[in-house]
């Protein structure tokens, strides 16, 4: 359920999938339908759902036209969270999946394999709610033509929601019985789609006065406090903070610089980060980057490590440079295949609970660290017996290296030592979990990204094994 501005959404995107074909193609199973065929990860979730699901096709019209029934399209994507508790919640519910089998043709769209659909009814869900955001709910006419929508619908009325059941009753009941005013909304957003393509038509080149426009209405939204721009939930705004840093490159402004930095401090130190293995999260549910959205995608990352990286040039830095390589590193071990391309994501999601790979208790930490090293790598990530997440903690760093020294009276070189040691080894305990799944799916855009960031630190630091995932990286592509 995450709510994006309109400058997010799309990519134009090409892709391929070398993932290994699934074991559900051999075991049995009580359903499954034609998404078993497809190559998606994230299609191929759906397979064994009781719902009829089609993919993106011709097919799927057609039954739709000769049957005169409404079409239900469902986009999301494999790391996507709320994607996966609308799927436990209605789509393996029997009742709710024979209810949208007897009233509609149902269309399943992984977003990262079809942009190009992902992002022509995402404008229309924008225009309809004002928001957007995954999993899209989009209901459309035999002939492609959308009239109603949403995100995320939960089982029954919360949240200041319908329930999904008894929207799917009022969708195929209003679609039935009211083809006058049905006719009607569909002139309404034609005519919607026709203003925001008058909109689009390019005009002059922006200049130096737009330019500082932007800047002052991005400083406008920057929040002081904890960094990064809005309130929650926070996306990083890789793109707007590269902004104020091209804003301190052209004038010298030193409050453009420091927005950027102050940031991206605050962004590392959060449960946003990965403290043990690096690596960005999506984004976070509140202001202070403490709580993410666990989902990782190669494109943040990409666009975050050539940021930091950035900012390292621009301040001298060297932490800034220290994250960026984290970053990489982390890419290069969890999210490279054997060929040499990048995945798309890592699930926020293992063993069907949201960051259960990631977070700790503090018995977890005490019993593998020992109670004085214990003590000390918890006071440092902010652990508690209480928890920062469901009773568990999201490791984020709350205190500082000096207060660490004086509390436990200790030299900062032997405070270092024990945090390094204590975060290898919870690492390696924390590989022995069942891990989120991974989209294997290898898409060529997401690629260049990363490798612009490859590119970038190779520039920067000379670092010849930089040069070798280029180089690897190219050859596959």
């Amino acid at each position: 359920m995450k709510f994006v501005p309109a400058l997010l959404i799309g990519f134009a995107l090409v892709f391929c999938n070398r993932g290994e074909p699934q074991k559900e193609r051999t075991m049995k199973y009580k359903h499954t339908n034609r998404l078993i065929n497809e190559t998606s990860p994230y299609l191929r979730q759906h397979a064994h759902n009781p719902v009829d699901w089609y993919p993106w096709g011709e097919e799927a019209f057609r039954k739709a036209k000769e049957e005169d029934k409404p079409v239900l399209l469902s986009v999301g994507y494999a790391a996507c969270h709320w994607c996966h508790v609308m799927e436990k919640e209605s789509f393996e519910d029997e009742q709710t999946a024979a209810l949208m089998n007897e009233r509609f043709v149902n269309i399943k769209v992984d977003r990262e394999e079809r942009p190009d659909v992902d992002r022509i009814y995402m404008q229309f869900l924008q225009m309809f709610t004002g928001s957007g955001g995954w999993p899209m709910t989009v209901f459309l006419t035999p002939d492609k033509k959308p009239f109603y929508g949403g995100t995320y619908f939960p089982p029954e009325d919360r949240y200041g929601r319908p329930g999904f059941k008894k929207l799917l009753r009022m969708v195929s009941e209003f679609y039935r019985n009211n083809k006058k005013e049905l006719q009607q909304n569909l002139e309404q957003v034609e005519q919607g789609f026709r203003a925001q393509l008058a909109e689009e038509k390019p005009g002059a080149i922006p200049g130096k006065e737009d330019f500082n426009r932007a800047v002052e209405e991005l400083m406008r939204y920057y929040d002081p406090e904890y960094g990064g721009i809005g309130q929650a939930p926070k996306f990083p705004a890789t793109e707007a903070l590269f902004l104020l840093l091209r804003k301190y490159r052209n004038d010298d402004d030193e409050d453009a610089l420091h927005m950027v930095a102050h940031t991206l401090r605050k962004m590392a130190a959060g449960g946003i980060y990965d403290q043990l293995a690096g690596g960005f999260a999506r984004y976070s549910v509140d202001r202070q980057w403490l709580v993410p959205h666990f989902e990782k995608m190669l494109y943040d990352n990409a666009g975050l490590a050539r940021l930091f990286l950035a900012t390292y040039q621009a301040t001298g830095d060297s932490f800034f440079l220290d994250i960026a390589r984290q970053v990489l590193a982390f890419v290069r071990r969890e999210m490279m295949s054997p060929e040499g391309g990048f995945y798309s994501s890592m699930d926020a999601d293992s063993e069907g609970e949201e960051g259960r790979y990631y977070v700790w208790t503090k018995r977890e930490i005490l019993e593998a660290l020992g109670k004085r090293r214990g003590e000390i790598f918890c006071r440092y990530y902010g652990v508690t017996e209480k928890g920062n997440f469901e009773g568990k903690n999201i490791l984020h760093v709350a205190a500082s290296l000096k207060e660490l020294s004086d509390e436990f009276r200790l030299a900062l070189p032997e405070v270092e030592k024990i945090l390094r040691e204590g975060r290898e080894k919870l690492l390696k305990l924390r590989q022995q979990r069942v891990p989120p799944a991974t989209d294997t799916k290898i898409i060529v855009s997401w690629n260049g990204l990363m490798l612009s960031a490859f590119a970038d630190a190779y520039q920067i630091t000379g670092d010849p094994e930089y040069a070798q995932v280029l180089r690897t990286t190219l050859d596959f592509l």
